[in-house]
């Protein structure tokens, strides 16, 4: 377990310090402020603000189907208030039906446009294929009397029954030919009507989806709980005037409040010190007294972009070790993440580290005066940085760069 340490302003510590070495009657020249190098216990500890979330929610959401009716867009008329608590099938907000009401007066015209070239079809190939059948009917007669004509040539001449037999083979193949053709028509009326009936179900499936939508359009609490809303990318949350889509149709989300989660997003420079498992303190800004441990549980491996600015920052989340009925989603938080913690070792403030032709310097108090000293630093936290070689437990370091 960490110990805690209070991270305070450098000058303010300092003045401290100064006020300790000096006496009461002292007074303190700050243009020459200095830090006494002492042993101590070192803590790196990564700090950040979040927001309180339920570690698991359901969402409530908008009207399924969207894409395949062809809306793309629907925008959220009311929303009732967030943090209300709703019942199972309560009522939580309304959707424009603006795109949905013109959709269905469309189908609607669309169907009766369908179903009069169905009736068209229908006509058309019933006027055919009575043409057809009465040709059929005329040909099977002339097929008939050519057969009693040939029966009658039996005792004339070659010739008359040769005639008579050509006559016969004649009507025989227009009968045959005739029979095909009616079975062509028919078979492509069929069709032609299938294809008709077909458009016609479609529609008519296209306007039933729309009715089963139009249901959806005020949107029901699926269980009990606290209705928080759903946030959409970049962090705004979605409100009246909002607007939902087929791949993201959530409006607000019921959130099991037995689990928090503090979310935080930490800066590219700091996100490699932060690993799952470590412990952390997290502080609510709405209850300055409140401070209850929690454990790292999630960090992104892909960054993203910081809304107005180039710097990325990298998700992760801090599961708070209990819960508590004064606590909501949405509270800010004030994160503290234990990294890592050395015993016993030197350090001095960061503003007392300067660069110098290479060299990484310290001003080290000798004799009366600060002297540049080449030291080897290690970790660092906020304010602080380990110094492995080049300084000693009560040596006295300034600050300032020195001339």
């Amino acid at each position: 377990m960490y110990k805690k340490i209070l991270l305070f302003g450098i000058p303010l510590a300092l003045i401290v310090v100064a006020y300790l070495i000096f006496g009461r009657e002292t007074t303190v020249d700050t243009a020459s402020l200095t830090f006494t190098v002492s042993p101590s216990q070192f803590d790196i500890i990564v700090t950040t603000t979040g927001e309180l979330q339920a570690e698991n929610s359901e969402e409530i959401m908008g009207p399924e189907g969207l894409r395949r009716a062809r809306i793309y867009t629907v925008k959220i008329t009311d929303l009732i208030p967030e943090g209300t608590v709703v019942d199972s099938g309560d009522y939580v907000a309304s959707l424009d039906r603006t795109e949905l009401t013109r959709l269905l007066k469309e189908n609607e015209l669309e169907i009766q446009k369908v179903e009069n070239q169905l009736k068209s079809t229908e006509l058309d190939t019933t006027l055919s294929l009575r043409g057809s059948r009465e040709e059929l009917v005329n040909l099977k007669f002339a097929y008939e009397e050519g057969k009693i004509k040939l029966e009658q040539s039996k005792f004339e001449p070659p010739a008359t029954i040769r005639q008579a037999e050509i006559d016969l083979l004649k009507s025989e193949r227009s009968f045959e030919q005739a029979v095909e053709n009616y079975e062509i028509k028919t078979e492509q009326a069929v069709t032609k009507m299938k294809e008709v009936e077909s458009q016609l179900a479609k529609v008519r499936q296209t306007t039933q989806d729309l009715l089963d939508i139009a249901n959806q359009f005020t949107v029901l609490a699926p269980k009990k709980g606290m209705v928080i809303y759903k946030k959409e990318w970049g962090g705004r949350k979605r409100q009246v005037g909002s607007e939902i889509n087929p791949w993201d149709p959530g409006v607000a989300t019921l959130p099991d409040l037995s689990k928090l989660i503090s979310k935080v997003y930490i800066n590219e420079v700091d996100i490699s010190k932060v690993k799952v498992g470590q412990e952390a303190m997290i502080g609510i800004d709405a209850f300055p007294d409140k401070k209850i441990k929690g454990e790292v549980i999630k960090v992104a491996n892909v960054g993203e972009q910081k809304p107005n600015s180039d710097a990325k920052v990298f998700e992760v989340q801090i599961r708070l070790e209990h819960s508590d009925s004064i606590l909501k989603p949405s509270m800010t938080t004030s994160n503290q993440i234990f990294v890592n913690s050395f015993d016993s070792v030197l350090f001095v403030p960061i503003d007392a580290v300067f660069a110098d032709k290479g060299q990484v310097v310290v001003y080290k108090k000798r004799s009366g005066s600060f002297k540049k000293t080449e030291v080897k630093t290690g970790e660092s936290n906020e304010n602080f940085v380990v110094i492995t070689e080049g300084v000693e437990a009560g040596d006295i370091i300034s600050l300032n760069r020195q001339e």
